[in-house]
This record gives C-alpha cells, sequence and structure tokens, in this order.
C-alpha cells in the first residue's frame, strides 16, 4: 500500500491586517521632525511562542508566516527637532540602535515593540523615556564608513541591565529599491505605529515618511549582546540583512490606546 505524502507544515492562522493604511500621513500637525540615516537592518526569525510571552498586556505579536521576528537596527538620526524650533548641533545629530519586534492590537495598526534603544545623546534618552515612554539607554556609540562599508559601535552606558553591546560592519549591495505590499521585506521595514507603555497604560505613537529604497548588505563581522539584555536568544543563523540610505520622518503626537 502506497503512503500517503506528507503534507507541507501549517501555520498558524493570521489575520487580515490592513498593512497600507498606515502608510498615509495622517490629518494632524507632527509634533517633532527626524531624520534616520545609514540605517542597517539585521532581523532573524524565531518561534512565535519564544516572543510572545515577553510583550505587554494587549499587544499581539506579528507574524509573518507563522515566523515571528527580532530585529536589530543601528543607524544615526539628523536633525532631530521638535516642531517651531531648529535643529542644535549634538542635540540634534546622534547615533541609534534598537532591538524590535512586531505587534498588532486587536488585529490593526500592526506596529514595533522596542525592548531597548541605545542612544549616544544623554538629553535626548531622558527626553524620550518621559515624553514617549520608551526604554532608552544612554551609550557611547560610533558609525564609521570607510569606501562603501559601514561600522556601527555601541556600548550602553546607564540604565541597565549591562553588558549590552553591538560591533557590526556591513557593505551594502546592489540597487536600492522599495518594498512591494506583502513581502517579508515589507512587513519588516515599513512600520508606521509604535507602541510603549507606562504605569500599566498602552500607548501608540505614529510617524511618516517616504517608503524606503531598500538594498542587501553583506555582514562582515557582528558581535552583540543586546538581544541578550532583552531576554532575547538570538538563533544560530545569519540574520537576514538590509540597508537603506534613509528617510525624513515626521513624528506625531503619542496616544493612549483605549
Amino acid at each position: 500500500m502506497s503512503k500517503r505524502p506528507a503534507e507541507p507544515p501549517s501555520h498558524p492562522a493570521e489575520p487580515e491586517i490592513d498593512r497600507l493604511a498606515p502608510t498615509r500621513r495622517p490629518d494632524e500637525r507632527p509634533v517633532m521632525y527626524q531624520g534616520w540615516k545609514h540605517v542597517l537592518f539585521l532581523h532573524w526569525s524565531l518561534p512565535p511562542e519564544v516572543m510572545a510571552p515577553l510583550l505587554p498586556p494587549g499587544l499581539t505579536l506579528d507574524t509573518f508566516e507563522g515566523r515571528a521576528w527580532v530585529g536589530l537596527v543601528p543607524f544615526t538620526m539628523r536633525g532631530v527637532r521638535p516642531r517651531g524650533l531648529p535643529a542644535v548641533g549634538f542635540l540634534s545629530d546622534f547615533h541609534e540602535t534598537n532591538v524590535r519586534t512586531y505587534v498588532h492590537h486587536k488585529g490593526g495598526n500592526p506596529g514595533v515593540w522596542f525592548f531597548s534603544l541605545e542612544a549616544a545623546n544623554a538629553i535626548a534618552v531622558r527626553v524620550a523615556r518621559a515624553w514617549f515612554k520608551l526604554p532608552y539607554h544612554y551609550a557611547s556609540m560610533e558609525l564609521t564608513r570607510q569606501d562603501e562599508s559601514f561600522s556601527y559601535r555601541s556600548e550602553r552606558r546607564w540604565p541597565g541591565p549591562t553588558p549590552a553591546t553591538c560591533a557590526v560592519r556591513c557593505t551594502p549591495r546592489g540597487p536600492a529599491s522599495t518594498s512591494t505590499p506583502g513581502t517579508l521585506q515589507h512587513f519588516l521595514v515599513e512600520r508606521y505605529f509604535l507602541y510603549s507603555t507606562a504605569n500599566g497604560v498602552l500607548f501608540r505613537g505614529q510617524v511618516h515618511h517616504p517608503p524606503y529604497q531598500v538594498r542587501g548588505a553583506n555582514v562582515e563581522s557582528l558581535d552583540e549582546s543586546l538581544l541578550a539584555a532583552a531576554g532575547i536568544p538570538r538563533p544560530p543563523e545569519p540574520p537576514l540583512t538590509l540597508f537603506s540610505e534613509g528617510v525624513d520622518v515626521d513624528v506625531f503626537r503619542l496616544r493612549c490606546v483605549e
């Protein structure tokens, strides 16, 4: 008797989420302007059961074909300023690195949940922790460029836990283009909502920017402990790596999520 062919593995049912609505500009005035430049996206796939317990109440893990993703994203901030004020030197230009995953709220408004954000500006760290309720940390950081390669370095100073470091060198490759809706690349990079919590209250913020022009990148070296500091086991596989020269961003006010 012939054996029945093995069926392909099934994925848990995923909600039909509108991923284009968040890309549209809100009908309101921004509270801040930022430039996100030389953005490196490093992503690893993880089982949802590993990531889901790390989320706060009210948020659901956003998955792609049944898999969760954790991102390590170093970049540099340029021209950070509140609406109505000019950019001011070291207050407006500094490096940043975040550790994040992807979430939604009751089947809508897909966004980012940050486990940590490192910034090389102590004032910006204090303001962001108070204003946007985000887990910012002050870190010594560097971003250097040699020919076509970029090197990012970060070492957390306060608050803990420590050690929490990152050192990565990469070389972008190939032509850049926008991401096609429905693809994994679009799922990972085109995120316009962020979530945060304070005193048990869930908040949602929104940004707007042109679509990222993205290309691949070769990682020549990677040494980091930021994922471990967030309680996330880093998979042994190499990360999915994407690079963008960046976007100019409008930031809108934080809202309480009912």
